[in-house]
Order: C-alpha cells, then sequence, then structure tokens
C-alpha cells in the first residue's frame, strides 16, 4: 500500500527510487515532519524493488537545513523533547548511511547544515554548479553535533575544525576538491548524469552491493554508536545555552547576534 506524504514526492522507474524533497517554498527546509517522513521512506526504500535510491530536492535549493519555526520550538523545548528531537535526526542520518542499496544525492541547489550531512552522507553525491555547502550552525550559536559524527570521518579532523568552526560555504568546486561531492555535473546535465550513474549500477549484484555496505558500516557500527550518543548529548546541552538564544533571537531580528558568552 503506497503511503501518502506531505512533505516528499516519491518515485519508482527503472529500478532506480527517487525521494524528492517537496517543500521549495521552505527551500526544502527539514520539519519534523520531513524528518519522520524522511526516515519511513527510507527505511521503505531498503525493502522495495528498486536498485538504487536517488535524493534531491524540489525547486532551486537541495535542503536548507532546518526550518526556520522548528528552530524557534528548540528554545521552549522540555528536555525529554529535545532528546527525542535529537535521537529522530540522528535515526534519520543514520537510516541513510546504513541503507543496504546504493544512494546517489543530486544536489540541485543550497545544501546547507542538516542539508549538507543529508547530501554527503550518500554513497555518491553529484552537484549542480550552482550548489552551495555549509555547516553554518555556529552563526546561530548551534552546534551541527549529529552531522560532525560522519563528516570527521569523511574528511578527517583538520578539515573538518575549518568547516565547522567557519561556518562558511562552499561552491560546488571546492566541495569536490574536499571530497564531499563526488562530481560537478555541467548545468543542466544532472539529473541525466545521476540516471547514468544509476543504469551502471544496476548492472551489479544486488547482493554483492549490499555485502559491500553492509561490510563497511559495520567497520563503523561501534564508533557510531559512541560517537552519536554523545553527539546527541551535545546537541541537548546547546540548546539550553544563552548564544544559542542569542542567535535564534538575532536570526529572527535580522541583526547581528551579541554572544553572552563573550561578555
Amino acid at each position: 500500500m503506497a503511503i501518502s506524504y506531505a512533505t516528499l514526492e516519491i518515485k519508482e522507474a527503472d529500478g532506480v527510487h527517487t525521494i524528492t524533497m517537496n517543500r521549495p517554498e521552505r527551500r526544502n527546509a527539514l520539519n519534523p515532519q520531513m524528518i519522520a517522513e524522511l526516515t519511513h521512506a527510507l527505511t521503505d526504500s531498503a525493502v522495495c524493488p528498486c536498485g538504487v535510491v536517488v535524493l534531491t530536492g524540489a525547486g532551486t535549493a537541495f535542503c536548507s537545513g532546518m526550518d526556520l519555526e522548528s528552530l524557534k520550538s528548540f528554545s521552549d523545548q522540555r528536555p525529554e523533547d529535545q532528546r527525542a528531537d535529537a535521537e529522530s535526526t540522528m535515526w534519520m542520518m543514520r537510516r541513510l548511511y546504513e541503507l543496504s542499496k546504493p544512494t546517489i544525492a543530486a544536489v540541485n541547489g543550497a545544501a546547507i547544515a542538516g542539508g549538507a550531512g543529508l547530501a554527503t552522507l550518500c554513497d555518491f553525491t553529484l552537484a549542480a554548479p550552482r550548489a552551495k555547502f555549509g555547516y553554518t550552525e555556529v552563526r546561530i550559536g548551534f552546534i551541527p553535533a549529529i552531522v560532525s559524527v560522519f563528516l570527521l570521518e569523511m574528511v578527517g579532523e583538520k578539515k573538518a575544525k575549518a568547516l565547522l568552526l567557519s561556518g562558511r560555504i562552499l561552491d560546488a568546486e571546492e566541495a569536490l576538491s574536499l571530497g564531499l561531492v563526488s562530481e560537478v555535473v555541467p548545468e543542466g546535465e544532472l539529473i541525466p548524469r545521476v540516471l547514468a550513474l544509476a543504469a551502471l549500477l544496476l548492472k551489479n549484484s544486488p547482493d554483492s552491493m549490499a555485502a559491500v555496505k553492509k561490510l563497511l558500516s559495520a567497520y563503523a557500527k561501534d564508533r557510531l554508536d559512541r560517537d552519536l550518543a554523545r553527539a546527541m548529548r551535545w546537541n541537548e546541552k546547546i540548546r539550553n545555552s544563552p548564544d544559542f538564544h542569542e542567535g535564534i533571537r538575532a536570526f529572527l531580528e535580522k541583526r547581528d547576534p551579541v554572544w553572552p558568552s563573550r561578555k
């Protein structure tokens, strides 16, 4: 029985299962509903007849990170709600990372904060020239705790520090040079190139590809269990910090923050 999603569009054709984040009016920003739907859709894609899973965004953005309305609610959450929220984000990311089928991110535009996490966690990250990447959480007094666990493994400590501490935006070519992107595709050719890569993957043994992915994720399991638990504690801690409250207020009021921790 097909599931009706409010924030996603699902399409399956020729062995390719495409999940499109479908909130273009909000630049496909993440909210609790989209996080829950993405987790469900990724779980469903693991058992569907497809051989390859593609993740992309509707409109001009891939995913701009956490939705503003969700960020505003963080300050008022009870501790148990904060933990549940962090866990839901963690399971979404981990479900994507541990999916037994090959995954391709078709990054059509901005992939910021949690959106950068989703884009770079896929096995292949193909980007249009206009794509942008950034881990911008420090600009609002937050931290990319969960994403940092995966980023550290991808690029190493020195590069991870540079990305997470600066919060700066990277263009597609720089993201490619850092290893966050597999390929930068010429303008207008992103989806054809994604489908060509999917067709290549579909020629391979499904069992062999699943075994490769399970083997690699098994190597990382103990580390992920430990580090993601630590990351969720930091996620909860920072939400209760004065700097985070000021960062959200400043963002909403369209002004520069005055960090309490600097006084």
